[in-house]
């Protein structure tokens, strides 16, 4: 029996916001609501990229999909760069077969308008309802059976439409087939991490990886999921060695570094991860999460030497400091609640005059983009960590239970439960010197301990 042929899908990862000004497109549930069936539904396999996940690292294992693949979508809606970039690689190689679509109401740029491309249609709020989920998926595996017999004759691309000499590349079988192998083993060592995660099994994830041949071969999305699977289950020092091992350009990356700091800061190598970060923000490619991560640190050296007399002035100097980066993070993406609650818990706990009027003046703004990402993509942990803190510090017992529960259900990983929990003891400790006594939230701090163990 014949392979399926394959068809790569070009698009943006998770939500993004709407050049159209709407509400976040959750990008996600596009490919795996409706794109993803179509292409099955065309009889094809299909395979997205890993290169947003990697902090659009382009290099040997990003080429490959885009020639080697039967078919392409791409996904023009955001005028996303990586998109654009990609599409221009696949238009250079492959005379046919590349189908383009964008979301109706945010057209794509002029200079594509002679593109055959295919609009399709979001309900309101940019959500894929049952309507449109059936339409998208429909239209798209019609015109992808379309598209088949331009497989073997035809012309699609622009270039080759305008270079009628321009020289087909020879693509042979034994490549291809070689690619569809390399995928199919990715695709089952990511499973198997994924098996290890959910298991929080440390010895799991370090037998994938003795599995692995040489890392510089091996697909990018791997060796970051990887990567992520040892933070996963609190290996920090198999981070710090895997990331050593790294090729050079997926090192170099903005998420792996960012990652790297994070296993640091865990390990204590506290001036190591700063410098890290520091690094991040100095090339100008720092993100929320990079703020994030920098407040998160002087956080934890505040916390650390907040108690002790001779060294109570240093504390408050990282305290003012974590502040400032979580604010900065939150100025970097207002829809980032992350770096935000953080902002307002340690203004709240600094508690003299300006730090509560700064509280005052964020807090509103912090709820409310934890509640338009709960509105408009999958909701987090953090989504749900952030509903909770919100509701202790307004002291509002009731939303604290309520909150509880959604945080409870939706921890993925033992750490961020316990990271709440110490946000609240800060909290609770804080407010008992101002002889602000919460008896309820000691059994908030318990339960959510009892998830992290």
């Amino acid at each position: 029996m014949d392979e399926p042929p394959l068809c790569f899908v070009l698009m943006p990862f998770g939500t993004r916001k709407d050049p159209g000004g709407g509400p976040d497109i959750d990008f996600d549930a596009i490919y795996e609501k409706a794109l993803c069936p179509a292409i099955e539904d065309a009889g094809m396999e299909p395979l997205r990229a890993d290169g947003e996940r990697t902090g659009g690292n382009i290099h040997k294992t990003m080429f490959e999909p885009l020639v080697l693949c039967d078919f392409a979508i791409a996904d023009l809606t955001t005028a996303n760069a990586s998109v654009f970039y990609g599409l221009g690689v696949r238009h250079a190689v492959r005379p046919a077969t590349t189908l383009a679509i964008f979301a109706g109401r945010q057209p794509p740029p002029f200079d594509l308008n002679d593109l055959r491309s295919l609009p399709y249609v979001l309900a309101e709020g940019n959500r894929l309802d049952a309507a449109a989920t059936a339409g998208l998926r429909s239209t798209v595996a019609e015109r992808l059976q379309e598209l088949r017999p331009l497989n073997a004759s035809g012309v699609d691309s622009p270039l080759f439409q305008l270079l009628t000499d321009y020289p087909v590349p020879n693509l042979a079988h034994m490549k291809t087939d070689a690619f569809r192998d390399r995928q199919r083993y990715s695709a089952t060592i990511k499973q198997q991490l994924a098996e290890a995660r959910r298991t929080k099994n440390a010895d799991r994830v370090a037998l994938v990886e003795s599995q692995l041949p040489a890392l510089d071969v091996v697909e990018t999305g791997v060796l970051v999921d990887l990567f992520v699977s040892y933070r996963a289950v609190l290996a920090y020092e198999k981070m710090l060695a895997l990331f050593e091992r790294m090729p050079v350009p997926l090192q170099r990356t903005v998420l792996v570094r960012e990652q790297l700091a994070f296993a640091m800061n865990r390990l204590t190598q506290r001036e190591a991860a700063v410098a890290i970060l520091q690094q991040v923000i100095d090339e100008g490619a720092a993100t929320s999460e990079t703020f994030g991560l920098l407040g998160r640190i002087h956080k934890d050296r505040w916390s650390e030497t907040k108690d002790d007399e001779s060294t109570k002035r240093q504390g408050r100097s990282h305290l003012d400091k974590a502040i400032a980066a979580y604010i900065r993070g939150f100025e970097r993406d207002w829809r980032d609640a992350y770096p935000g609650i953080n902002a307002v818990t340690l203004l709240d706990i600094k508690g003299d005059a300006p730090s509560l009027a700064k509280k005052d003046e964020l807090l509103p703004v912090v709820r409310f983009a934890v509640t338009q990402r709960l509105k408009s993509s999958k909701p987090d942990y953090w989504d749900y960590a952030t509903l909770l803190e919100l509701a202790v510090l307004a002291s509002n017992a009731d939303a604290v239970d309520h909150a509880l529960g959604d945080v409870l259900t939706a921890v993925r990983e033992p750490w961020e439960p316990m990271t709440t929990a110490n946000n609240l003891k800060l909290i609770r400790d804080a407010r008992a010197a101002r002889a602000e006594v919460a008896p309820w939230l000691d059994q908030v701090i318990a339960a959510l301990e009892s998830a992290g163990e």
